[in-house]
């Protein structure tokens, strides 16, 4: 009689298998020092220290695939892309991050150290500690990355307040992360800077924490491209804009600069410019950059005098 394709394996057996896999998890992910009085991966709940001001909660879900091609990229990236991305959610708001959960879905035979390797990473240069999360077998590998920050002093920024007569800023060029992904699929390597700028985002909490503190009217980071993800904070605000400008990043085009996504830069508007500028520059941050300003006519929504279409990346669901 022949072996069965999947032989039973012994209750006992499963079990040892699971803790020791839980086990090099959480020593992989357990890199950071955990604060006196909290309890972070290895009980049946986290606990944490009570937060500061206004709590902020954030869910992105990656899956292999479909937000990181696997032919290209290692697993790696996707955990760091998941908690990256996540995180810049709070970056959005003005917020400091405080912790993470993740939890992972994947059939067998993936590798689960590797995946948790780039969440890690993504853990410590956010300085946002995975305090817990959960694993299950499925068909296809996806990371659900859960963010908890806080928003201490001045409260949260919302896309909802963008106001007449503001400007819009942005943190950086646009484009580097299509461009990246361009790039790879010709054949340029890992470490190529364009590269790295798609398969490694970095979220801008810093920026995000100076654009709060200055009192800016509305914010959100651009994960689905700049001609999109712009219609949606002006739908929120029930405002219009006029682009005067598209800053390109070195490499990009602008059909990347505009609709590519994943550049997970800083959106803002804010009628104070001099204090925005002022408090990035106290900070050492990079001055954000004009890219045009908003009108009170929500019908009004143009580039260089045309209109501007709603383009950039949104999932067929």
């Amino acid at each position: 009689m022949p072996a069965p394709d999947n032989p039973p394996v012994p209750q006992r057996e499963l079990i040892r298998r699971e803790d020791a896999v839980l086990e090099r998890i959480a020593a992989i992910v357990g890199r950071h020092s955990i604060p006196k009085g909290e309890v972070h991966v290895g009980d049946d709940a986290a606990v944490l220290a009570p937060f500061v001001g206004e709590t902020l909660i954030s869910t992105d879900v990656a899956v292999l695939g479909i937000h990181l091609d696997p032919a290209l990229f290692p697993l790696e990236d996707l955990g760091f892309k998941a908690l990256a991305s996540a995180v810049s959610d709070l970056a959005a708001m003005g917020g400091r991050p405080r912790a993470a959960v993740v939890a992972v879905s994947s059939p067998p035979g993936t590798d689960l150290e590797e995946l948790h390797r780039g969440i890690a990473d993504a853990s410590a240069i956010t300085h946002c500690p995975v305090v817990g999360g959960d694993l299950t077998r499925s068909k296809d590998v996806s990371v659900a990355a859960t963010v908890l920050g806080e928003t201490p002093g001045r409260g949260s920024v919302l896309r909802s307040g963008a106001k007449p007569g503001d400007v819009i800023f942005v943190t950086a060029p646009l484009g580097r992360s299509s461009a990246g992904l361009r790039r790879r699929r010709e054949g340029a390597p890992l470490d190529d800077a364009l590269v790295v700028a798609h398969r490694r985002p970095w979220p801008r909490i810093n920026e995000g924490l100076a654009a709060r503190h200055a009192g800016v009217h509305a914010m959100m980071d651009l994960s689905d491209g700049l001609a999109l993800d712009l219609h949606r904070l002006a739908d929120a605000s029930n405002v219009g804009f006029r682009l005067s400008d598209i800053p390109v990043a070195p490499g990009a085009t602008q059909d990347e600069a505009l609709s590519g996504g994943e550049d997970y830069e800083l959106l803002i508007t804010t009628a104070n410019i001099e204090r925005l500028y002022a408090i990035y520059a106290n900070r050492g941050l990079t001055k954000p950059i004009i890219i045009g300003e908003v009108v009170s006519d929500a019908a009004e929504r143009t580039c260089n005098g045309g209109p501007l279409e709603r383009l950039g990346w949104q999932h067929q669901l």
